[in-house]
């Protein structure tokens, strides 16, 4: 498709099933098509250059490299690129730490069947996209008279290690995961535990349950 109103999509997801679905849905759609498409976030950053693409899907759990950092990276490139973040965690774990890094919206995978396709031509067209129920969430954080909860103080790679040690990963399980050495995480444990004044991976876990940071 050539025409000037197409809108040309670039995804980015680890999960192949994932990336299929999501070109089956915007196959139904004349004014959209998919452009290009990458497996992890080194490939996302290398081949969106090439795509010409106007809005990325890019998922936040690859296995290279964390979403946001990927989001921070594109967007240095193209600030004007409007990035979607898709994801399996529910919002109010990552979808306003992925908005303040640049994301146009945040989707969840089990929504995007029924909201992808909106969300698509709303961020193409320069908007924000998020859920009533994030924008119930970001509204009440407006004008707040309250300390921001400790782990608001944690790095992106820092707060995926807390919800993965909460989750029940062991150090060596989440090394594997994200392709990092097992000092890698050891040390990013070590500081989320100081910065969270915590002592143990059991503490953690209470925390994080306590906050809603894991199901």
């Amino acid at each position: 498709m050539t025409d000037k109103a197409t809108i040309r999509v670039f995804i980015a997801d680890d999960h192949a099933i994932v990336r299929e679905g999501l070109k089956q849905i915007l196959a139904e759609q004349r004014d959209i098509v998919v452009a290009g498409e990458a497996e992890n976030g080194l490939d996302a950053i290398r081949l969106f250059r090439k795509s010409r693409c106007h809005v990325m899907l890019l998922d936040i759990s690859m296995p290279d490299r964390n979403g946001i950092e990927v989001l921070k990276q594109i967007k240095q490139e193209r600030p004007e690129l409007a990035v979607l973040m898709l994801s399996m965690h529910r919002e109010d774990q990552y979808a306003i730490r992925a908005l303040k890094a640049g994301a146009a919206g945040y989707l969840t995978k089990q929504s995007a069947p029924r909201e992808l396709v909106t969300a698509i031509r709303q961020v193409a067209g320069g908007q924000k996209y998020v859920s009533a129920t994030l924008a119930q969430a970001l509204a009440s954080q407006v004008g707040a008279d309250h300390d921001a909860p400790p782990h608001d103080s944690l790095s992106d790679r820092e707060f995926q290690t807390l919800t993965m040690i909460a989750s029940g990963k062991t150090v060596s399980e989440i090394a594997r995961e994200l392709s990092l050495s097992v000092k890698t995480v050891s040390e990013y444990r070590a500081r989320l535990l100081a910065k969270m004044n915590l002592k143990t991976s059991a503490e953690l876990t209470h925390y994080a349950i306590r906050n809603q940071l894991v199901e």
